[in-house]
């Protein structure tokens, strides 16, 4: 490993990522050196960690390098390794652009939950597919202190559990995972969604993501929240033959989200780049064995 490590820090409404190009798959990231680098007093910083590989160079990933060049090896901020991040594949589009590998325009970019399709605007703004939402039968119910809600559980690639709440302070502090049941619905834990409503088409939301605590955007989240939404107003396209559309407020800022009639999923918002560096490999190294 070379004693230098390129590394980028991008976000999107504000949910913040290390970004880690390796084309080749060169860099070992075991889960204690991501964590290490998320971590915002003695590390980089940031919600979760973008490694940048071609498909074809990591071994979950060839098997859909005929459709998509580039690989997002996507990593929770506590080191675990999660399905898909929203607004993480727009930073990592942006990545892509800033670097010379992809020009304004459509794109695809292989994650864990699948190829996904980016369109990058003139404008700045990055629209990511994001598949169709699964709404797995029975229900759910999710906690904060006193308080509990039903909730819609919606699966993006990723799992999630949606409560529509009076006001965004009951959803807590946000420091630990609200505790939910049936256990069995998430085996692998789960991203809890708290919403509101701000008017028609409009809601805002706080997130507690799985293995990150609250930040300030999930993508995925967001996603949910607007399908749940939907069915909760009776809207599905699927139905009507007419897009549902949700402006989805998140702390960092604001998402669109629309659902179409074949049940695919766009989400618009921005992506920066706001920094770039090298990381001191040696210190890696002394600090993931600490």
């Amino acid at each position: 490993m070379s004693t230098r490590i390129p590394f980028l820090k991008g976000h999107g409404t504000e949910n913040d990522f290390v970004i880690v190009p390796d084309p080749e798959n060169d860099i070992d990231l075991p889960p204690a050196a991501v964590a290490v680098l998320c971590d915002r007093r003695s590390g980089i910083g940031g919600d979760g960690l973008l490694h940048v590989v071609r498909s074809a160079a990591h071994p979950e990933a060839k098997a859909m390098a005929p459709e998509a060049e580039w690989f997002m090896d996507y990593r929770n901020g506590d080191g675990s390794i999660a399905e898909m991040c929203g607004n993480g594949v727009r930073v990592f589009a942006r990545y892509l652009q800033r670097a010379g590998h992809v020009a304004e325009g459509d794109l695809a970019v292989a994650t864990r939950g699948g190829v996904k399709t980016v369109h990058i605007a003139k404008d700045g703004d990055v629209t990511v597919g994001m598949g169709k939402a699964l709404l797995p039968e029975g229900d759910v119910t999710v906690s904060v202190g006193e308080r509990s809600w039903p909730a819609r559980n919606v699966n993006m690639g990723n799992p999630h559990a949606v409560a529509f709440v009076d006001d965004l302070s009951h959803a807590g502090d946000l420091l630990s995972p609200p505790p939910f049941s049936p256990a069995a619905a998430y085996p692998d834990g789960v991203n809890v969604e708290f919403v509101v409503d701000r008017g028609p088409g409009h809601v805002a939301l706080r997130v507690h993501e799985r293995g990150a605590g609250e930040t300030r955007s999930c993508g995925t989240g967001a996603c949910a929240v607007a399908v749940a939404a939907a069915r909760r107003d009776g809207a599905d396209p699927a139905a009507t033959g007419t897009p549902a559309t949700y402006t989805v407020d998140v702390p960092g800022g604001t998402l669109v989200i629309t659902e179409r009639p074949d049940g695919e999923i766009e989400m618009t918002g921005p992506a920066v780049i706001v920094a770039e560096g090298e990381i001191d490999a040696e210190w890696l190294a002394t600090a993931t064995r600490a």
